[in-house]
C-alpha cells in the first residue's frame, strides 16, 4: 500500500538523518529514484521548488512526494514520517540527554556527526549543482553545459556579492530567489 510505503520511507529518513533537511536530500533522492516515484530530473525540479517554498526543505519534499504520489493522504503519510522521528529525538533528548551532554562520551558523538553532516551538505550542493549547470546526474553522463542556468547563477552571485560591499551585511535569500526566477523567466522566454 502506497501510503504505508510513504509513511515508512520517510519514517526511516527521518530517523537515520542528522543535520536536517539539506542533509536529507541524498537520502530523500535515492528512496524517490530507486521506488521509481520521481525521475532524477522531477526531483531536481522538487528541491528547487522545496528551497523557494516557506518551511524545512525536508517536510515540503516529503509533502510533495508524498502528494505526487499519494494526494493529500499520501503528503500526510510521507510528511508525519519524516517529521515523528525527530519530534520523539527532540522529546527524548529534552528528557534524558541534557544530563548527558557533560560526558565526553557523549560530546565524541557530536563531534563526530558533525563532519559527516558538513559531507552530506557538500555532496549534495555538488550533485544539485553539476545537474542543474551540466546535466551530469550520474557517472558517466556527457556534460552538457546549461548555460542559461550558469549565467544566472554567475549572476545572483554578483549580485550577492556587491549587495555584500554595499550593504555590508548578505542580500536576503528570498529575495536571491526571486530574483533568480524572474531571470528564468527572462531567459527562457527570450532565448
Amino acid at each position: 500500500m502506497i501510503y504505508l510505503e510513504l509513511f515508512l520511507t520517510f519514517f526511516k529518513i527521518g530517523l537515520f538523518t542528522f543535520g536536517g533537511g539539506y542533509a536529507m536530500i541524498p537520502l530523500i533522492s535515492d528512496a524517490v529514484v530507486k521506488s521509481n516515484w520521481l525521475t532524477s530530473e522531477e526531483f531536481l525540479n522538487f528541491v528547487a521548488v522545496c528551497e523557494s517554498t516557506p518551511g524545512p526543505i525536508a517536510i515540503n519534499m516529503a509533502t510533495f512526494v508524498g502528494s505526487s504520489q499519494g494526494g493529500i493522504l499520501g503528503s500526510i503519510c510521507a510528511t508525519s514520517g519524516v517529521v515523528l522521528p525527530s519530534f520523539f529525538i527532540i522529546l527524548a533528548i529534552l528528557v534524558i540527554l541534557k544530563k548527558f551532554l557533560k560526558y565526553k562520551g557523549v560530546q565524541g558523538f557530536l563531534a563526530g556527526v558533525r563532519p559527516c553532516v558538513v559531507g552530506l551538505i557538500v555532496a549534495t550542493a555538488i550533485i544539485i549543482g553539476m545537474s542543474t549547470l551540466m546535466s551530469v546526474s550520474s557517472i558517466g553522463d556527457k556534460i552538457i553545459f546549461q548555460w542559461k542556468e550558469i549565467v544566472i547563477f554567475l549572476l545572483i552571485a554578483i549580485i550577492g556579492f556587491i549587495y555584500k560591499k554595499i550593504r555590508d551585511k548578505k542580500i536576503s535569500p528570498i529575495l536571491l530567489i526571486c530574483i533568480s526566477a524572474i531571470f528564468g523567466i527572462i531567459f527562457n522566454v527570450a532565448f
